[in-house]
């Protein structure tokens, strides 16, 4: 694909609900880390959204590529399956039992940061410039004030420096899987989110299997939570994900990870009742500001002024 962005007011839509799933999907997950191991817990959720995917991709008749594809585009796709969910997952289960969440938090919302130079050099109509950098690294001090003292606190564990940078790879992981993503010649979003899926589970379950042994037995309330998390924040949101890097390009996407940790606090406080930290409104006016800044263009283009 090489066409340049197509940023619109459906773009903005799908970003802003992106943020809100996948900011709720902490809590949801700790829900159902009380009735699962956290490797079959990522295994059950990414094999009910393949599951969901496999049934939509059939109804349309397996559509994918528009034209036959070299093998380039074969490996491309591989890759993209393996590092858009697979690897970050058992990364991030692995290195967050040696490091804080905080650090894991800030880990992601580093993502925004790697996508900008590889998406310089890689993807047509993504060039850098000071602006764009300015915006991204005002909305990565939001984040790190809105986490607070816990983004780069030690726990003294023995492995945690490998903790910390099986976080950072997993943060590699998303943005160069949307970087390829963007990449692809025109495919089916159905198609290509459901094949996706399809090679992370594969790789998912069998590491699930080897590391904590056949499936745990699971009550009932916590198989439904299972199903919402593959069919909600993993089937729709990696859908709309699909489609935000293929129309408006993985810089935009990358906004994303500065909204999860909002969401996530803000959600806490509602819903369990945490307290909010006073940093709240200073990191998010930040953060809106450097969106803001990256993506004056877009705003003015969304608004009718230029």
């Amino acid at each position: 694909m090489t066409k340049n962005p197509d940023i619109t007011a459906q773009s903005w839509l799908m970003v802003a609900t992106l943020g809100l799933v996948w900011g709720a999907t902490f809590l949801i997950i700790e829900v159902a880390l009380e009735g699962i191991t956290p490797f079959w817990l990522a295994s059950a959720r990414i094999g009910f959204a393949t599951l969901l995917m496999l049934a939509i991709w059939a109804f349309r008749g397996f559509r994918l590529f528009a034209e036959p594809i070299d093998k380039k585009d074969i490996y491309r796709l591989g890759a993209i399956g393996a590092l858009s969910s697979a690897v970050p997952f058992m990364l991030l289960s692995w290195g967050q039992q040696f490091v804080t969440s905080g650090f894991a938090g800030v880990s992601m919302a580093a993502v925004a940061l790697l996508v900008l130079p590889l998406a310089h050099f890689l993807v047509p109509g993504e060039r850098l410039n000071l602006r764009k950098i300015a915006g991204f690294v005002i909305g990565f001090v939001g984040v790190v004030i809105l986490i607070g003292g816990q983004a780069f606190e030690t726990t003294g564990e023995y492995l945690e420096p490998f903790g910390r940078a099986a976080c950072v790879a997993a943060a590699a992981c998303y943005a160069l899987s949307s970087v390829q993503m963007r990449l692809l010649p025109t495919v089916d979003p159905i198609g290509l989110n459901t094949v996706t899926l399809l090679i992370g589970a594969v790789i998912v379950i069998s590491a699930a299997w080897a590391v904590e042994g056949p499936p745990p037995a699971t009550d009932r309330n916590t198989l439904y939570v299972l199903i919402f998390l593959g069919m909600v924040p993993t089937a729709g949101a990696s859908l709309l994900r699909v489609l935000v890097i293929r129309t408006a390009g993985p810089v935009f996407m990358s906004l994303v990870n500065y909204q999860v940790p909002v969401w996530s606090v803000v959600l806490g406080a509602l819903i369990l009742a945490e307290p909010l930290p006073p940093s709240l409104l200073t990191a998010l006016i930040l953060i809106l500001c450097g969106v803001g800044l990256s993506q004056i263009g877009a705003l003015k283009r969304l608004f009718g002024r230029g």
